[in-house]
């Protein structure tokens, strides 16, 4: 791929000067689809068209996919799914959807394969600009080194992408699920709290959007706080997560204030323990649909000392440059990506 890149990205194959490939690129979610056909060359990829669906309404995502290309398909197709991908195959926790790409493959007649979202959203960062990353911290000017990837949504993905020198080797991680690590006493009630709704309680429990309603009701159900009636009314048909995020924005509720507070609290307390584990000195981004949304909340004082509170190892993440992506969606550009560069 003959343009440069912030990120550059390691591809198994190129395509030839004057050759043009159509991909048909999916970011498959339990509760969103968002699908969008490109044109590939050796200069890059241009968007022709897109469109969201609901999910629940499609019977599949063959159902999604010939809607879309209205009887015309792709030369390929590549799609980012939200959970593990193992030998082409996946299951979505939140959809009844069995998607396996041998079988799809052979169905549809042209080269299908599926891939995890936040590995999609690492080979997005091909593609990344300048105008579409805010700077949380510069670190260490020329800082060189791993980076990685934690992007709280629907759910928390996380992802690393190794380097090797020259290129970065983007690679998924089910992170996200690990075990959620208290530190102080309100985080051990939030935990026993948790724990008696799920048993299990991961790191997607508080720092997700079911994350900021599982933390506004701790607040507001263990600890008594009380919910403004204007509050409760924007809560029955608007997404509660969007709600207490933008009312703590606009300084409107201290619950919702305090909740996000918390939110961004663990963020930052998971995301440098991500940049440990992968020794990510190349930098750390956060993606998915909310830090772009917050993001006066992360350019803040909490964010900065959590994300540094991390004892002996403060030097190290003090020297990470770390950066909001703004462009929301980066894994169905990475999906795209990748069935151009990398099938």
């Amino acid at each position: 791929m003959a343009a440069s890149s912030l990120v550059p990205i390691a591809f198994k194959s190129e395509i030839r000067q004057g050759q043009s490939i159509a991909i048909l690129a999916a970011d498959i979610g339990g509760t969103k689809t968002n699908v969008a056909l490109y044109d590939a060359s050796d200069k890059g990829l241009t968007l022709v068209k897109e469109q969201r669906y609901v999910s629940k309404d499609h019977s599949s995502l063959t159902d999604i996919i010939h809607g879309f290309s209205g009887g015309k398909l792709p030369d390929r197709i590549s799609a980012a799914v939200a959970g593990p991908v193992i030998d082409g195959k996946s299951k979505l926790t939140n959809l009844p959807w069995l998607l396996d790409s041998k079988a799809m493959s052979q169905e549809m007649k042209i080269p299908v394969c599926f891939i995890n979202d936040l590995e999609a959203t690492a080979y997005g960062m091909a593609g990344l600009r300048e105008d579409e990353r805010a700077t949380l911290a510069t670190g260490e000017v020329g800082s060189k080194g791993n980076i990685a990837i934690i992007a709280p949504g629907t759910g928390l993905g996380e992802a690393g992408l190794f380097w090797d020198g020259q290129h970065y080797h983007p690679f998924a991680t089910e992170g996200g699920h690990s075990d959620f690590g208290p530190r102080n006493p309100i985080d051990i009630e939030i935990f026993h709290y948790l724990q008696r709704q799920y048993g299990h309680v991961s790191w997607e429990r508080v720092v997700s959007g079911m994350g900021i309603k599982n933390i506004f009701q701790f607040l507001t159900e263990n600890r008594k706080e009380q919910i403004p009636e204007w509050l409760k009314e924007r809560m029955k048909d608007q997404d509660a997560a969007a709600v207490i995020s933008q009312a703590a924005l606009h300084h409107e509720d201290l619950v919702c204030a305090q909740t996000m507070e918390l939110f961004v609290r663990y963020l930052a307390t998971e995301a440098s323990s991500l940049v440990l584990k992968l020794m990510a000195t190349g930098g750390l981004y956060l993606a998915g649909g909310i830090p772009p949304k917050i993001l006066p909340l992360l350019q803040s004082d909490s964010w900065t000392k959590n994300f540094d509170n991390n004892g002996r190892m403060h030097e190290l993440s003090d020297r990470v440059p770390v950066y909001v992506v703004l462009n929301d969606k980066m894994a169905l550009q990475g999906a795209a990506y990748y069935g151009a560069y990398n099938m």
